[in-house]
């Protein structure tokens, strides 16, 4: 490898490493925010003790580590990496910057599966794979009503079903609403609709972990493909990409992270429609090099975003309103300076 190619990898390594870098300053951050503080001595005298390298730390800081922070830390991690990477196959599959992760309905479905376990009074983990199923659910019926409708463009019939079919979700939800218990059922309704990672656990992350493994491994192995298919389905035929297929699989994973994300930490915008954008002016549109920068980046955003949520005042904000009120400035931001077009 020649100098100057060496240099141009090195260029190109440079988000991945300072988003990596970033990201665990920001978990470090994170560990130090709460009633009990947890500084950087103290997560190395843990992480030795955990090794066999020194001696057990007082409990109640392995408690906070393992058992309440260290959980929610990690879940903020794979709820943002998930949802952003789901952002960032949906707009390279959709060759539109403006698409998010809920274009296909996904987050108006598990929302309506969430209200539902809320509404029949099932138990957490009852109400998160409800959320789950009405995620799938929902863009399974956006797909079926998309294969159901021929004669028109696929990709155009896959938007207007997936806004229909949220539509009706949002409906059901509406109904819910108005037939839940007002004292106990739509306050719990409303605040899981906001958003929040109060609640993450181990639990969490036994559903979470697996997902995140089985959504990215196949966005990650078509990258090069998914790239092709940004220069449009004939285009891609043309050059022996099976787009149909390809298509499928993208949507299958992409709903998959995104349907994870929501039953874990409820509707959560913002993060899967501006983290692509930041990643797509960093190194460009090809996917394959976006994704990883927009899974860490999803991931160091909802991380700071909940760290300020429960930081910033004695009762937590709900995490989808600091998105949206950190995530509208920048996405104007990022608007206004980017190139215009796909590219």
């Amino acid at each position: 490898m020649s100098w100057g190619a060496g240099r141009l990898a090195l260029v190109r390594r440079m988000p991945l490493v300072a988003g990596t870098v970033g990201l665990l300053v920001l978990a470090a951050g994170a560990f130090a925010v709460g009633a009990y503080p947890v500084g950087v001595s103290e997560l190395w005298a843990w992480a030795a003790w955990r090794l066999g390298l020194g001696e057990a730390p007082p409990p109640v800081v392995a408690a906070v580590i393992e058992n309440i922070r260290g959980p929610r830390i990690l879940a903020a991690m794979g709820v943002g990496a998930a949802l952003a990477t789901a952002g960032a196959a949906y707009q390279s599959l959709f060759r539109n910057p403006l698409v998010s992760p809920d274009i296909l309905g996904v987050s108006s479905g598990a929302a309506l599966g969430a209200v539902i376990g809320i509404f029949l009074s099932l138990p957490v983990a009852g109400v998160e794979a409800a959320s789950f199923v009405g995620g799938l659910a929902a863009v399974a019926t956006v797909y079926g009503v998309a294969h159901v409708v021929r004669g028109h463009e696929p990709l155009l019939v896959l938007v207007l079903a997936g806004i229909v079919i949220g539509t009706l979700f949002s409906a059901g939800i509406s109904i819910l609403k108005v037939l839940a218990d007002p004292y106990n059922q739509l306050p719990a309704i409303t605040f899981w609709l906001l958003g929040s990672l109060a609640g993450a656990g181990r639990k969490e992350l036994v559903l979470l972990a697996p997902a995140l493994v089985v959504g990215l491994t196949p966005l990650l192995l078509l990258r090069w493909r998914i790239d092709i298919m940004t220069l449009g389905e004939e285009e891609a035929r043309a050059l022996g990409v099976e787009a149909g297929r390809v298509r499928f699989i993208v949507i299958v994973a992409a709903t998959l992270l995104t349907a994870t994300a929501v039953s874990v930490a409820g509707i959560i915008g913002w993060v899967g429609l501006v983290v692509p954008h930041l990643a797509r002016l960093l190194v460009g549109p090809a996917f394959a090099r976006a994704a990883p920068v927009a899974a860490l980046g999803g991931g160091a955003f909802l991380l700071a975003v909940d760290t300020l949520a429960r930081g910033v005042s004695m009762v937590e904000i709900p995490l989808g309103v600091l998105t949206a009120v950190v995530g509208t400035p920048v996405f104007l931001w990022l608007l206004s300076t980017s190139r215009k077009g796909w590219g």
